[in-house]
């Protein structure tokens, strides 16, 4: 019996780090580790020390996308890849609702799902060297569920760029498709990773939560309406002691003091 887990912790000033565990399989997603990080992040939201959280893969790849093997093993049974899916659906959308900012950490590839984890985050950095696709339309499975997060993430055009060709983009491309935040000589992908982690970390939890769950409704609303909704968010956050104390601290030219309420 392997015992190995499949996501490793790792938590320090406020940034929980989450790395992918298999590394003899890229860190394929199993089914195991879909809801070995499910259960990870249900645990980080209930921790108030746990501020921003950091997704890593071990080995010589971030993500490889799901588990081709298991699939096969399974002989693509429609209930087998049901539940397989639903759990990748909800792993996604858990990223997502999270209040607390999630940055993806990518080195090596991101590709089919793994590309879906890059887009879900909130944030992502990569290594210069790191590499991206969704490359389903090769093997005639199209990444329709990876075209979720990537749609919402990059224009139309270069959405449709790389579900329709599958083509590996390097770490320039990905920049200049908007799929990630930055790119850095791999050797300071962590230090840099790890800076900005802590950056965040130091900001009000309660700001972060209010304002991530903001933003992610207010996309979804028509320009009317999102306004109209924004302007309920701030009125809420104003009656924050967090709120009160950061504007008292900048008026008074001190750092604040946050309280998490």
């Amino acid at each position: 019996m392997n015992d190995t887990p499949y996501v490793l912790q790792d938590h320090q000033d406020g940034v929980v780090t989450l790395t992918l565990n298999r590394p003899q399989a890229r860190n394929a997603l199993s089914q195991g580790m879909l809801r070995a990080l499910l259960a990870a992040l249900a645990d980080i939201a209930a921790n108030p020390d746990a501020r921003v959280v950091v997704l890593a893969g071990a080995g010589p790849a971030f993500c490889a996308g799901h588990d081709l093997k298991e699939l096969r093993a399974a002989d693509y049974a429609p209930d087998y890849t049901e539940a397989l899916f639903a759990d990748c659906a909800e792993l996604m959308q858990a990223i997502v609702a999270l209040p607390k900012p999630v940055i993806a950490r990518v080195h090596g590839v991101a590709t089919a799902a793994g590309a879906q984890l890059v887009a879900s985050c909130d944030l992502a950095l990569a290594a210069a060297d790191a590499r991206f696709a969704t490359p389903g339309v090769n093997i005639g499975l199209f990444c329709s569920t990876p075209m979720v997060a990537l749609s919402r993430n990059i224009s139309h055009k270069h959405a449709m760029q790389m579900l329709l060709t599958g083509e590996l983009i390097d770490a320039d491309t990905a920049l200049r498709f908007g799929l990630i935040n930055e790119h850095v000589p791999a050797a300071e992908l962590e230090a840099r990773t790890t800076a900005l982690a802590r950056q965040i970390a130091s900001k009000s939890p309660l700001t972060l939560a209010m304002g991530k769950q903001a933003f992610y409704r207010q996309a979804e609303l028509p320009l009317d309406e999102a306004y109209a909704y924004t302007r309920g968010v701030m009125v809420a956050n104003l009656q924050a002691r967090d709120a009160q104390e950061g504007i008292n601290a900048f008026i008074d030219k001190r750092p604040p003091t946050w309280c998490g309420q």
